[in-house]
């Protein structure tokens, strides 16, 4: 008896320690994830000699709004802010809208060539054709899109931007969860293919379908790159707002030398506290929606990941 109450304190002792030190390193976590976002909302709202001269550490210094007027009167700025909200929403919706059907056709055992094309989307996870082939790739989609009357570049992140192989997967996953009797029901009643994938297979994959979409949106809002170099120079009215933060920081830290402490716009503000303003003006929408679906965050992956 006194041996089985000893083990016991000791598991519970060891228990202890770990949530201590998994909670310690939670916590560090958490501060080294969350502190990125508070200096930049604290440069933001200092004024621009206390941000260039590196004495904002945590808190504002000299607390005032300049670099925030700055943004709010920078047309160029919400025009390019426009593209993304553009770029996100057809994206997203474009972009979700075919995995969904190549999702719902890859979970039919009764798709003629089911595992081959499977394997195909899985060996698009392990290689890939590189950069110049896609560069080339979507500069043949622009040509294409400019011969049918296309010109906005825009079109070409909201189309030949959209095919991720693991969110794929993901949803396909989800749908070979969905029971078999329940579509057997649905045609029995004559439903189609249609409906059944609309009426079935949507509602019962809630949770994996608003985590994929999450991910479609986080990546068309944060896009770069490929924005940068697909639109260029040709088509500022339709950068991203995230390309344009890139190029303004560019043309200031060229026009002031590249020094981080030489970069006073004017007398109030600095060109670095006006894109710490751009950056949380940026993510807010983001940070705006993130909660309405987190609560489907772990749940959707967890079902589409897992296949039993």
């Amino acid at each position: 008896m006194a041996a089985a109450v000893n083990n016991r304190r000791k598991t519970e002792t060891s228990e202890l320690i770990f949530r201590i030190v998994a909670y310690f390193f939670l916590i560090v976590f958490a501060i080294l994830c969350v502190y990125p976002l508070i200096y930049a909302l604290s440069s933001a709202f200092s004024s621009g000699s206390a941000v260039d001269q590196g004495k904002v550490i945590l808190w504002p210094v000299e607390v005032q709004g300049a670099a925030f007027l700055a943004v709010l009167k920078d047309n160029l700025f919400w025009v390019n802010y426009s593209n993304t909200l553009f770029v996100t929403f057809f994206g997203t919706v474009w972009a979700l809208g075919y995995s969904i059907l190549g999702a719902y056709a890859l979970s039919k055992k009764r798709l003629l060539g089911r595992h081959g094309w499977n394997f195909f989307l899985v060996f698009t996870m392990w290689f890939s054709a590189g950069i110049i082939p896609q560069y080339q790739n979507y500069m043949n989609t622009v040509s294409i899109f400019n011969g049918i009357g296309i010109t906005d570049l825009k079109w070409t992140i909201v189309l030949a931007m959209g095919m991720n192989a693991t969110n794929i997967i993901l949803l396909r996953n989800s749908f070979e969860g969905v029971p078999a009797e329940i579509e057997e029901a649905a045609r029995i009643d004559g439903a189609t293919e249609m409906q059944i994938l609309t009426k079935v297979y949507l509602p019962m994959s809630k949770a994996t379908i608003a985590t994929v979409a999450l991910f479609f949106g986080i990546s068309r809002w944060n896009g770069y790159f490929w924005a940068f170099k697909v639109i260029g120079n040709t088509q500022t009215y339709s950068w991203p707002v995230q390309v344009y933060i890139r190029n303004y920081i560019e043309e200031w830290t060229t026009l002031t030398g590249g020094g981080a402490g030489d970069t006073t716009w004017v007398h109030d503000y600095s060109a670095t506290s006006v894109v710490y303003s751009m950056v949380i003006c940026a993510v807010i929408p983001i940070l705006a929606i993130y909660p309405f679906i987190q609560k489907y965050f772990a749940k959707g992956v967890n079902m589409g990941g897992v296949k039993e």
